[in-house]
């Protein structure tokens, strides 16, 4: 979640809204568009176009993501194809290890709050959903399912890029 898209939230919610967490009813892949791509500490949005790799990940209600950990390049655009095989909404958010944090602070916090970035995906049960990133730094980066509860429970998963 980049700096503008908290700032919001914590000022729409602080205005008084109601609202959820993502939008639940996308699981289809999002429209692309090179303009408005925001560069992050961990990568951006990727050019489905341009993927080099596709990693399947499975969520499950027994908290977690299968496969836990991947491992990517500097510079592929991966797509990640989730599968939601449990009886609940699950999301997969990616991002530093900082940032994931304070996204789950923030989610304690807030927990109606409305935001959907290139970065994130809600997958409803039983459904299917895709992130296309491009990881332009090496590191060791996250991702992570903040619905409630879900982080602390240990939906987690490490990205290591090389």
């Amino acid at each position: 979640m980049n700096l503008k898209s908290i700032v919001f939230a914590a000022f729409t919610v602080g205005v008084g809204g109601a609202f959820a967490h993502g939008n639940e009813e996308r699981a289809a892949p999002r429209k692309f568009d090179a303009h408005k791509v925001d560069l992050t500490d961990f990568g951006q949005e990727g050019n489905p176009k341009q993927v080099t790799k596709t990693i399947k990940v499975d969520m499950t209600d027994a908290m977690r993501f299968i496969p836990s950990d991947v491992t990517v390049r500097r510079g592929e655009t991966v797509k990640f194809l989730l599968h939601n095989d449990g009886k609940v909404l699950h999301e997969m958010v990616l991002g530093t290890k900082g940032a994931i944090a304070e996204h789950a602070k923030l989610m304690k916090k807030f927990p109606e709050m409305e935001h959907a970035d290139a970065n994130m995906v809600h997958v409803k049960p039983g459904k299917a959903g895709e992130i296309v990133w491009q990881f332009t730094k090496p590191g060791e980066f996250q991702f992570a399912c903040l619905q409630p509860g879900h982080f602390e429970a240990g939906m987690v998963g490490k990205v290591v890029v090389k």
